[in-house]
């Protein structure tokens, strides 16, 4: 299994929160993304999230 979450989608959580105030609560409900992975793009730097599991 891989999930990615791209440089794109961590730019418009950033635009939807920093600039023009939406909530946490709005933005999971938009993007349908958990709260915990919003919350590690908001408080993070990184521009691209990569999780590859291992079998």
């Amino acid at each position: 299994m891989f999930w990615t979450l791209v440089m794109e989608t961590i730019a418009k959580i950033r635009r939807l929160s920093l600039a023009q105030g939406t909530s946490i609560k709005a933005i999971r409900r938009e993007l349908k993304i958990s709260r915990k992975v919003l919350r590690k793009a908001l408080r993070s730097d990184e521009t691209e999230f990569r999780y590859e599991r291992k079998h």
